[in-house]
């Protein structure tokens, strides 16, 4: 979304995207949706005992718009789902998403009308996070991986090409 995007590729790319991945996967600032009682191992996971600070994720904004990752913890209702996704939408690219929690990956136990079945029907999701709830050792981890993936996120032309490559792998065509 800058003057990455512009940029040809080559050697020259290849040295601004392994610069511009470091400094993005160090500089997360999250956006928390907690829904459930997952909130509250996300919350635990700032206090001295986990410390997400270690991370530079201490700083969580009451807007979106200043938030590059969206943790949703707990089961989505068909209600909130608008809401998530204007939320998601608001924040500005590149964004990522954690699917904490049974609930949040996959509907959990709660397999009814009302319960959105996996957080991925309504935004994309980068990494799915298991457990009833899942521990905030956990949610560093998850944390850690996605640092490692947006590390290695290739930008301008090769990132368009390597999201389509993705896609078509995704849906079986080659």
């Amino acid at each position: 979304m800058g003057l990455e995007e512009h940029l040809p590729a080559g050697f020259l790319l290849t040295t601004v995207e392994r610069w511009a991945g470091y400094a993005r996967s160090r500089s997360m600032w999250p956006a928390f949706f907690g829904l459930a009682c997952c909130a509250y191992e996300v919350i635990q996971t700032g206090t001295p005992q986990h410390d997400i600070g270690r991370f530079g994720m201490e700083v969580t904004g009451p807007s979106p718009r200043k938030a590059d990752l969206m943790i949703v913890s707990g089961r989505l209702s068909q209600k909130m789902a608008p809401v998530l996704r204007q939320i998601y939408d608001q924040m500005p690219e590149p964004k990522w998403v954690i699917a904490m929690g049974a609930c949040a990956s996959s509907g959990g136990m709660f397999n009814n009308y009302a319960v959105v079945q996996g957080v991925d029907h309504i935004v994309p999701v980068d990494i799915y996070l298991p457990g009833c709830p899942p521990r905030p050792e956990m949610v560093l981890d998850a944390v850690l991986k996605l640092r490692d993936k947006i590390g290695h996120t290739r930008l301008g032309a090769n990132r368009d090409r390597e999201i389509t490559e993705l896609e078509q792998a995704r849906l079986g065509r080659r």
